[in-house]
């Protein structure tokens, strides 16, 4: 292949691309503004406040939220695109409200600052998986079983307490989900090749929600495990 076709074959797989990760970005972007909002709000209004003091209520979202991702992930197909949106947004509302916890917890600049660390280090790895022309394949199945492990320990820490193990937990939580951002962004721009997938169809909506899932689950999650490390204490 000439070098001339190597560059055409190059910005047509960009156009193929880029609207599928436009929509994700955007649906992404959404819900995390939503989260921080539902958050703020949560953490400002006396009445949700209490709300969130009441276990029977913190429970109710807890598992609220896993069963919306649960039915997102394993259902998608079978949802019309706007009902996958609307979970999606449902979701992020009640990740925001079981959040606000941070907030009397960490100080408010503390908070800030992680916040601008996580963007930046995600969007550094989103650009990494979108460009690299190494296989994140391999890498992506070792993050998942190291998720998996994560999961585990910080359960098992729960009893036992240990802070070296928490400060563990949250290291190699921050090295899992920069991780993942990148196997997670590069796998999203590997679906969005297919010449069959047109803008605005069901099947391009539907995407684009999963996609914003998974890669709003990756932020939270790296925002959460930086600010364990840097976040100062009330």
């Amino acid at each position: 292949m000439t070098q001339s076709g190597m560059n055409v074959q190059a910005v047509e797989m960009g156009v193929q691309i880029r609207p599928l990760l436009r929509r994700v970005y955007l649906w992404m972007t959404f819900g995390v503004l939503l989260t921080t909002i539902v958050a703020l709000l949560t953490a400002t209004t006396p009445f949700l406040t209490r709300l969130l003091v009441n276990p029977f209520v913190v429970w109710g979202a807890l598992i609220g939220e896993l069963v919306l991702v649960i039915v997102l992930s394993a259902a998608i197909k079978k949802l019309p695109a706007s009902v996958a949106g609307l979970m999606f947004f449902v979701y992020a509302g009640l990740l925001g409200f079981s959040l606000a916890g941070i907030f009397f917890v960490y100080e408010l600049g503390s908070i800030a600052v992680t916040f601008a660390a996580a963007t930046a280090l995600f969007g550094t790895m989103t650009v990494v998986g979108f460009v690299t022309n190494v296989d994140l394949t391999k890498v992506g199945t070792y993050l998942v079983i190291g998720l998996f492990g994560l999961l585990i320990t910080m359960l098992l820490n729960l009893i036992f307490r240990s802070t070296v193990l928490d400060l563990l937990v949250s290291i190699v939580g921050v090295v899992i989900f920069t991780g993942l951002t990148a196997y997670d962004t590069q796998k999203i721009a590997k679906m969005a090749k297919d010449t069959a997938l047109q803008e605005g169809g069901e099947t391009f909506g539907k995407l684009a929600v999963l996609g914003a899932l998974t890669l709003y689950l990756d932020f939270i999650n790296l925002f959460l495990m930086l600010l364990r490390l840097l976040g100062r204490e009330r």
